[in-house]
């Protein structure tokens, strides 16, 4: 398993930029502080993905982030992303595993602790725990309570992050669970400063002891 950085998880959406305009975004988020990156898109051929990958792979290197690629197993392994996330109606995590091979990370989404011990057992090295709050992506979300949240924390040894809604003004409901760390998409995404944004959201992680 290859180590990182989950406590700021950044979540792509390219939805309304411009190619020039998401890209800039990405890497002012990175400059800002986040510490693991993931590339989502649902709606673009293989080809297009293919391409965009590439361009915000190319960004991450400059910072030393791991590049995780949504979805799409094919897509990470063409570009030799870090890793892939896999959520419950995509591959299986063992599957993905398999294909990524050990070296590389491999997140699964997690809503139950049965689920998330089982995404264990099968190789995930991180989980991504929620929704904690509505979202306003076009992600299909079912809210998870922080209670559930504790108890996947709890119950597995690898890094369990909460994702759903959150932003620098909500996070403190996350306060004394043990999380991994935050996965935050429009909090950054649509920041009129995504650099500033990510900074503060950070800090205020930091002070509630969540990474």
């Amino acid at each position: 398993m290859k180590k990182f950085d989950p406590s700021l998880y950044f979540i792509t959406d390219s939805t309304k930029y411009t190619e020039e305009e998401f890209l800039c975004r990405v890497e002012q988020a990175l400059q800002g502080g986040a510490t693991l990156l993931q590339l989502r898109e649902k709606e673009k051929s293989t080809r297009e993905y293919l391409e965009l990958a590439q361009k915000v792979h190319a960004i991450a290197k400059r910072y030393h982030v791991p590049l995780i690629i949504d979805d799409r197993v094919d897509v990470a392994l063409a570009i030799d992303a870090e890793g892939v996330h896999v959520g419950a109606s995509d591959m299986p995590v063992a599957a993905a595993r398999k294909l990524m091979g050990d070296d590389k990370i491999v997140g699964a989404t997690a809503k139950t602790v049965p689920w998330a011990m089982e995404a264990y057992r099968q190789g995930a090295d991180y989980l991504g725990v929620g929704a904690i709050y509505p979202t306003t992506t076009k992600v299909k979300t079912v809210l998870t309570s922080t209670d559930t949240l504790r108890d996947i924390c709890n119950a597995v040894p690898i890094p369990a992050n909460a994702i759903g809604g959150l932003n620098k003004d909500n996070i403190d409901v996350l306060e004394g669970i043990p999380v991994g760390g935050i996965c935050v998409v429009s909090a950054i995404m649509k920041a009129d400063d995504p650099k500033k944004a990510a900074a503060e959201l950070k800090a205020r992680a930091k002070e509630l002891g969540l990474c």
